[in-house]
């Protein structure tokens, strides 16, 4: 018994370190602030980057003859996901830090919305036809990247929003979950190439937002796995 606590604490302190991190970007507002206590950012707010990227997910969702139940991992403070719900089966929304996800179960209720408190890298994920990844493997280590990719075979479709460099980069350079994103190393995530080698069976870019008063360029990707 003593043994199977150990390794179930050992578990735990290895969840700990990103589950702090995104918990302190909210606490200490290191995203921006309005008026609400949760805030994204301005991915999740600019009228410049929600807008096309909400109108490319509602043509993609309202394409189907038999809507899809999405799985949203790494909902955030659900400004966007929020316009995506009427378009969907049963809309799954997760994130890390607790108290966000208390928010929004408060705040946005709807008869096929679901919030769920998860980590992505160490939990089971909630079964579904379509998983949105917008902007959020951007924060974390290869390692973690690694361990969300080998669920994402589950999901038909898989729709990946990542914060990339202009031009020629070199992918999938590392860091240290939380602690901004590759950017800063001239280098974004591409799941095609190693360490990932995201096997696929299409590739189509849905949108590109170049950021006039930010650097790089935001892109969004839809991957279709069987």
């Amino acid at each position: 018994m003593f043994v199977k606590k150990e390794n179930e604490l050992k578990k735990v302190k290895k969840a700990w370190p990103t589950k702090d991190a995104m918990e302190q970007v909210y606490e200490m507002k290191l995203w921006g602030h309005n008026r609400s206590a949760f805030y994204s950012g301005i991915g999740s707010h600019d009228p410049m980057i929600v807008n096309p990227y909400v109108d490319i997910l509602a043509s993609f969702l309202t394409s189907f003859q038999k809507p899809l139940v999405v799985c949203d991992l790494g909902c955030g403070d659900f400004n966007v996901g929020k316009e995506l719900v009427k378009h969907t089966k049963k809309y799954v929304a997760i994130d890390i830090v607790t108290d966000l996800i208390k928010h929004n179960k408060e705040k946005f209720k709807e008869e096929n919305l679901e919030f769920h408190c998860l980590d992505i890298s160490t939990d089971n994920l909630p079964s579904g036809d379509c998983a949105l990844l917008r902007q959020v493997l951007q924060h974390l280590s290869n390692a973690e990247v690694q361990n969300i990719v080998s669920k994402l075979t589950n999901f038909k479709y898989v729709i990946l929003t990542e914060h990339l460099p202009e031009g020629h980069f070199i992918p999938n350079k590392d860091i240290i979950s939380g602690q901004g994103i590759r950017l800063k190393k001239q280098s974004g995530l591409n799941l095609m190439r190693p360490p990932f080698n995201f096997k696929v069976v299409e590739e189509k870019q849905l949108l590109a937002v170049a950021l006039n008063d930010y650097q790089g360029v935001i892109v969004t990707t839809l991957y279709k796995l069987f």
